[in-house]
């Protein structure tokens, strides 16, 4: 099987990029793999790139490349094809529009895979004749805003299927999206299995990890951790990430340690990659988001063998823990919660020993290679439906069919273009 994703930066950091490198790696130990990444502006991906993955990018903005293309006059122009209410699309342009468009016109795969909404427009609107194509949605459906599930629900209707993080999101999709020809399946994010040993449960340490944004509200933690430190002094709080460019909420929340008095109990790590060995070093791990599409940082701290206290947030936390099992959940931005989850399990060694332990033991289900087997088994699916439903395609021989999908595809463009002209015409009386 040929897989093809596209995604928006894979020289970057967040967590579509970890995840799709992953998964993108575990179906390379059976199938060609491959990511084309839109964008590349440094020599080699930050998170490291995927074993047995080949990757190559479309737009080349680092300035010492030969192939810059930040001068190009079309990446200046305003993008048509990427939809205006996906939060990326200032980073779109009308060269874009050009180079993956020619790319999907072009490629020889079995299934190609969008990774975020604007992708998956592109997908839908410019894949050849032939290929599966495949939503990914590693946000949430209700979380985009009116203009963006719009064109969604305009567009998504030539994919094959739109893949979900959660069943919740899947729920959504189906009922809200009104495309009743849209398969949509809920199939989590996976995580490797660690490099360490797991936690034991001793380590006078709470973990948190993830990006220093509003949404994470490491403000209800750190205010949490000072009820914690008034009853246990021995404990310590590391939260590791950083913040965007400005650096707002790191200066934030260094006030606010510094405001409770926790500069020797609440530390600031930055960025670590990889945050296994580090999650080992705590026995705890907390999450305390207004809102998580899934939740990686709770399966990671699991597989690490910590029990997690997390806000029983929409849409993930909720179908990775078990209440009272393998962690906690607490009502979202409640501070007293926050402490007390943490205490009871600081209290008692032997509960939270359990906890752990149990944690390691539901998070199995999070594999990387079981989670590619659940996608792979959507693949395989989906291929043979498309094929038998080819027909006649399938007679004519390889040369004449790549050339009938190449006209295909400039058929649909030419009808996309007649009329986007038919709007504006329309728009002018």
């Amino acid at each position: 099987m040929r897989i093809s994703f596209l995604l928006h930066n894979a020289y970057g950091i967040g967590g579509t990029i970890r995840t799709t490198f992953t998964l993108a790696q575990a179906l390379a130990e059976r199938h060609e793999v491959e990511i084309v990444s839109v964008f590349r502006h440094r020599e080699t991906p930050y998170m490291g790139a995927p074993e047995g993955v080949a990757l190559r990018a479309l737009v080349d903005l680092r300035k010492e490349s030969p192939r810059y293309a930040g001068d190009h006059p079309d990446h200046a122009r305003p993008a048509r094809i990427f939809p205006r209410g996906d939060g990326r699309h200032r980073q779109y342009s009308r060269l874009t529009d050009e180079l993956i468009g020619a790319h999907l016109r072009s490629l020889d795969a079995d299934v190609v895979v969008g990774t975020r909404p604007g992708l998956n427009v592109h997908i839908a609107r410019q894949a050849r004749p032939g290929t599966v194509r495949i939503g990914q949605e590693h946000l949430t459906l209700d979380g985009h805003g009116y203009r963006l599930r719009r064109a969604l629900g305009y567009r998504y209707g030539r994919l094959h299927a739109v893949t979900t993080v959660t069943e919740a999101d899947a729920r959504a999709y189906r009922t809200r999206l009104r495309l009743p020809g849209l398969r949509v399946d809920a199939v989590p994010n996976g995580v490797p299995e660690p490099t360490v040993a797991p936690a034991d449960g001793t380590a006078k340490v709470v973990v948190a990890a993830g990006r220093l944004t509003r949404v994470k509200r490491y403000d209800v933690l750190v205010d949490a951790f000072a009820e914690v430190v008034a009853e246990r002094p021995d404990w310590r709080l590391r939260i590791y990430g950083s913040g965007d460019a400005t650096g707002d909420e790191n200066a934030a929340l260094t006030a606010r340690i510094a405001r409770h008095g926790l500069g020797e109990h609440v530390f600031l790590m930055g960025n670590v990659h990889p945050l296994d060995p580090e999650w080992v070093k705590g026995s705890i791990a907390a999450v305390t988001s207004s809102k998580e599409s899934f939740g990686m940082t709770i399966v990671e701290a699991m597989r690490c063998g910590l029990p997690v206290v997390s806000t029983d947030c929409p849409h993930g936390p909720r179908e990775i823990i078990e209440d009272g099992v393998d962690g906690r959940l607490v009502p979202v931005g409640d501070t007293g919660a926050v402490a007390s989850a943490l205490l009871e399990l600081i209290g008692d060694d032997d509960r939270r020993r359990r906890a752990g332990a149990a944690a390691l033991a539901s998070s199995a289900r999070f594999d990387a290679v079981a989670v590619a087997g659940r996608h792979e088994a959507v693949f395989t699916e989906l291929i043979a439906r498309n094929r038998a439903a080819e027909g006649p395609l399938r007679a004519v021989r390889e040369p004449g069919r790549r050339a009938l999908c190449l006209l295909f595809a400039a058929v649909h463009d030419l009808r996309s273009l007649t009329a986007a002209v038919l709007r504006r015409i329309r728009r002018g009386r």
